[in-house]
């Protein structure tokens, strides 16, 4: 339909947030991790399907009618922080209730006008009215609290913010949830990047060709085409041009923001630049620490993490030197790789930014304490940060703006259509 299709990618691969990268002896997610609702409204399982790239349970019609609500599943085993297993059930009473009210909350999506501006704020009210009718003794009261606090950590990182104060209540429920249940692919998720661009003609990727200035609403010529103007015309960063006549920009929302004043000439209309500046953005990594021996469960999947002492109720902010790894949630087991076997942890929000600024030492040396703390005296032969198997320079500049982003709660579900 387009003979003429050009993409610019600014780096040297193709991809974005899809990074697969072989490590541990065997591939693991930089990147992307999951995906969300494997059924078929979902484009992504689509082209996986198509491409070959999945497995027969996950194409299977059962794992496709699964209906997870949009939620994590529940944990293998949950650790405190003083070193005692939470109980299971506790677990599951917790996050019936926590996602009953994240259930709750995407039904004020075209609602009149909501109780609170953002979606913490309705979960806390909601959790509080609850708390008052619990009947257990004080110290399972707090572990409720505690574990409560987890989910909301754990809705952080799906949500992409710091907190879920953050996030609008009314265009909450703006996100579709498919049925399936959440699959990965087993070579890497690149392997989807890789044949999308495989199936385009040759030279239609440019690769290292970053866009310095989209030019539009203009009359462009270009020599091939002798009389035919274009109302577009794409600037590079190293001085070519290309007119054109359609342009579609998939720049993340953080070097939009950034750029704003600069990339589009002339600038873009009001209501969509004020758009650009409300969305939120926010930052996510992950952490992978690899062990000689497991010490979870062979069945084991998620390990999650309580923090005690901790509650959704209290707005306690210590500083983040001495307790930005409470933010963890814990830790998704990933397949053993011959004789090696790895953990991914995930980190949302300013914790997760200030844990960028330490060593790869420092962090080790953390998180070790903390693991010899909540399940005894295991020992990790090596660790693997983010930022250690990130890319450096301008690369690692264009990623970090590459965070997922986030109706805020100063905005409106029509911020997005706008941007």
């Amino acid at each position: 339909a387009f003979p003429h299709l050009r993409v610019l990618e600014a780096t040297a691969r193709a991809g974005g947030r899809i990074r697969s990268e072989r490590s541990f002896g065997g591939v693991v997610e930089v990147g992307a991790h999951w995906i969300h609702g494997p059924s078929r409204g979902n484009p992504v399982f689509q082209l996986a399907a198509e491409y070959g790239l999945l497995g027969e349970k996950e194409l299977s019609e059962e794992n496709q009618l699964v209906e997870t609500g949009g939620h994590v599943g529940l944990p293998s085993v949950s650790y405190a922080s003083s070193g005692a297993r939470v109980s299971l059930q506790l677990v599951a009473e917790m996050a019936t209730l926590f996602y009953g009210l994240i259930d709750q909350t995407r039904e004020f999506l075209h609602a009149a006008e909501t109780p609170v501006p953002s979606v913490g704020e309705y979960l806390k009210k909601e959790i509080g009215q609850h708390v008052t009718g619990w009947t257990e003794d004080e110290e399972t009261r707090k572990l409720k609290l505690a574990v409560l606090n987890s989910f909301f950590n754990l809705e952080c990182c799906v949500s992409g913010t710091h907190s879920m104060d953050l996030v609008a209540l009314a265009p909450f429920g703006e996100y579709t949830v498919l049925p399936g249940l959440d699959c990965t692919f087993s070579k890497g998720y690149q392997g989807l990047t890789n044949c999308m661009v495989a199936s385009l003609p040759e030279d239609t990727v440019v690769f290292e060709k970053p866009v310095k200035t989209i030019h539009w609403n203009g009359s462009f010529r270009e020599a091939a085409f002798p009389g035919e103007t274009f109302p577009v015309s794409v600037e590079c960063e190293d001085g070519d041009r290309f007119p054109v006549h359609h342009v579609i920009v998939t720049v993340p929302l953080g070097f939009l923001k950034e750029h704003l004043d600069t990339f589009f000439d002339p600038p873009l209309p009001a209501e969509k630049a004020e758009a650009i500046r409300k969305i939120g953005f926010g930052t996510n990594n992950k952490i992978f620490l690899e062990f000689e021996e497991p010490f979870w469960e062979p069945d084991c999947q998620l390990i999650q993490l309580v923090w005690d002492d901790t509650s959704p109720l209290e707005d306690a902010a210590p500083a983040l030197q001495d307790a930005w790894f409470r933010k963890l949630i814990g830790f998704v087991v990933l397949p053993a790789f011959a004789s090696v076997h790895v953990l991914c942890g995930f980190i949302a929000g300013l914790e997760s930014e200030f844990m960028e600024t330490l060593s790869d030492e420092e962090v080790l040396l953390c998180l070790t304490q903390v693991l010899r703390r909540v399940t005894g005296t295991h020992h990790t032969r090596q660790f693997l940060p983010l930022l250690s198997v990130g890319p450096t320079g301008a690369a690692a500049q264009a990623e970090a703006l590459a965070g997922p982003s986030l109706l805020c709660s100063s905005c409106a579900g029509g911020d997005f259509n706008l941007a």
